[in-house]
């Protein structure tokens, strides 16, 4: 069952829709990191997008064998630590900066599954970008660049079980359980830190928010999108995300970047444009 019913729209425009909506939960999310720990604002999110996907797509679990939990597990922990991660990391460091160099994952994982040496390029290009949040006057907080660079870590492995949760499970039933089971497990670290904030009739609206922005909306859009979007092209717009990211946290954060940072993020969303131009299929995107 679709969350969106057949669009009568661009496809294109709905994967920016969709580019746009992510971001926009992330801004929010930043604004409420003096009221409630980055961990407790990934709790309601997740929250929000496991109950919506469990009551839509009510996944079979009876009958299930080792073999089939094994990849749904190693998903749930990709997607809980690397939502974890990547707020931790953006309430440190510029959004446009965590997203970017968050990008190092999937870019790893299309050039360990290339035979072509100029995929080498793209991801030496991408490297040279991100070194520059580490160095001289662009120097970003060593945490949230650390960080990043884990959620990236993470997001490698969110593709990898993600393909291997689908050869098992059908549609985005893998996704609801693994979904469900990244909220269980995030949530004894969001008690432990967020505590009765949880509660909080308006942050649990909030939060509920943050979880129809960053996974519901975009991942349901992109659902649709890729009925009739060729992979290519949409790896192609994701990769516009990094800078999409910066420009969103310029203008409601003001977030602004300085132009060292600026050629950085130019740096990877080409080495990703170049990436996917190769591509054979979309990558996963971390919507959950």
């Amino acid at each position: 069952m679709d969350l969106v019913s057949t669009p009568r729209i661009s496809p294109v425009w709905l994967v920016l829709i969709g580019i746009l909506s992510v971001q926009f939960g992330a801004v929010v999310s930043k604004g409420l990191f003096a009221e409630i720990p980055p961990v407790g604002m990934v709790f309601l999110r997740l929250t929000t997008s496991s109950l919506i996907l469990l009551a839509f797509f009510r996944p079979r679990l009876r009958g299930r064998t080792v073999a089939d939990w094994r990849p749904v597990l190693a998903l749930g922990f990709a997607l809980g630590a690397m939502n974890w991660a990547f707020y931790e990391s953006f309430a440190r460091i510029p959004l446009g900066v965590a997203v970017t160099i968050e990008f190092a994952g999937p870019l790893l994982v299309a050039a360990f599954g290339s035979r072509r040496p100029r995929d080498l390029v793209w991801v030496g290009l991408a490297a040279a970008g991100i070194t520059l949040f580490g160095v001289g006057p662009t120097k970003v907080d060593a945490i949230g660049f650390g960080l990043a660079l884990v959620a990236g870590g993470c997001w490698a492995l969110y593709i990898v079980s993600t393909a291997a949760t689908g050869r098992r499970w059908a549609g985005v039933e893998g996704l609801a359980v693994a979904s469900t089971i990244a909220t269980l497990g995030i949530a004894p670290f969001a008690v432990a830190q967020a505590g009765q904030q949880l509660l909080d009739p308006r942050l649990l609206a909030l939060g509920a928010l943050v979880g129809l922005l960053s996974s519901v909306v975009p991942y349901s859009l992109e659902m649709v999108a890729l009925r009739t979007m060729p992979p290519r092209v949409f790896g192609i717009l994701m990769s516009l995300e990094p800078a999409v990211a910066a420009l969103v946290a310029a203008i409601l954060l003001s977030e602004w970047l300085t132009p060292l940072q600026v050629v950085a993020i130019a740096c990877v969303t080409a080495a990703s444009v170049g990436a996917a131009r190769t591509e054979s299929g979309p990558k996963a995107q971390p919507q959950d």
